[in-house]
């Protein structure tokens, strides 16, 4: 979700940035919701995590160009409060869909959320480690003895920043420090040594600020955690409807990537900022850097039923989750399948 879909999450841990059923023909677990065609079951609200903001572009090229009504859905996008918990509204029944960390989702579900993950969006976790050019860090275990920032100790960076620490064994060598969403003046005033952030938008933010920096990869090899994506109730599961819902959000991915000018405009009338020259230029360096995470598979949306296994197992062991949650019940393929 970041700043962006991750600021996301200061409505998690705070308040700050998902999932049952039973298995079924498909890896993961099964929702309980038929479809009748009805026109209540083709009416969807979709609950997007942070303000509004070019992030969430393929979705409102869906909107806008009439893809999701092209498909005989009826869709709206609910952008969330800033005080409003991730996932509080998906659970009173005032969402049917969810666009949100998977990680976030099964940390909801390990509260008693019954939220299910039925497609993942960011095939690339976005997360990633920012220094400075001159500040001599050029790869983790530069960091011994040094300290690094993030939001705080919640969502996808502090989850980002865990899986860090432990695969380049610096658990107890690294200071942590809460800095709030002041990364860009952090690195500018090295009051750290380095900062946990997203590199479709931190990144471009401090490059535009003139900052010379670098991005480091959180690990080296597979990271076990997994980025953003739909969920929904598992009793509100509908593959025949949902099906059509991530074909027309594809669609508008395909239709962001070949008109970026075209989806700025659409996303002004979201972001009314963006007719500053400016903000519309930075704005079209973290579209084109959003739309390249969700690049790197086969088929839209899919899952990764080994990394749902490492997550739900690296959750547990680092305490993100006060009890394990079976990864075939956090997740389901039903909805990809049927695409």
């Amino acid at each position: 979700m970041n700043k962006r879909i991750r600021a996301t999450i200061a409505a998690i841990g705070a308040g700050l940035l998902a999932l049952a059923g039973c298995a079924g023909p498909t890896d993961g677990a099964t929702g309980n919701g038929a479809d009748t065609g009805s026109s209540a079951e083709k009416t969807i609200t979709v609950g997007l995590t942070y303000v509004p903001d070019v992030q969430f572009a393929p979705l409102y090229v869906a909107a806008e160009k009439g893809y999701f009504k092209d498909r005989g859905l009826d869709v709206r996008l609910r952008h969330h409060g800033a005080q409003e918990s991730l996932l509080g509204a998906l659970a009173a029944g005032e969402e049917d869909i969810v666009f949100a960390g998977g990680d976030e989702m099964l940390q909801g579900r390990s509260t008693g959320i019954d939220v299910v993950n039925w497609a993942t969006m960011y095939q690339r976790y976005p997360a990633v480690l920012i220094v400075s050019e001159d500040s001599g860090v050029t790869a983790w275990e530069d960091l011994a003895g040094k300290t690094v920032g993030l939001p705080g100790e919640y969502g996808e960076n502090y989850y980002g920043l865990l899986a860090a620490l432990k695969d380049h064994g610096l658990e107890v060598k690294v200071s942590v420090k809460s800095i709030g969403y002041t990364q860009t003046a952090a690195i500018q005033n090295k009051q750290v040594d380095g900062v946990i952030g997203f590199a479709n938008n931190d990144v471009i933010a401090m490059e535009n600020a003139g900052l010379k920096v670098r991005s480091i990869p959180l690990v080296s090899g597979d990271l076990p955690l997994i980025g953003v994506g739909f969920g929904s109730l598992s009793t509100n599961i509908r593959p025949e409807v949902y099906k059509e819902f991530l074909a027309a959000v594809e669609q508008g991915m395909h239709s962001a990537q070949q008109d970026p000018e075209g989806t700025l405009a659409i996303t002004e009338k979201q972001v009314p900022s963006l007719a500053d020259p400016d903000k519309r230029a930075v704005a079209e360096k973290v579209l084109k850097a959003t739309l390249e995470l969700y690049e790197g598979s086969e088929v839209f949306g899919q899952q990764d039923s080994s990394k749902w296994e490492a997550m739900a197992q690296f959750m547990l062991d680092q305490g993100l989750i006060d009890k394990a949650v079976p990864a075939k019940e956090a997740f389901t393929t039903e909805v990809v399948s049927a695409s």
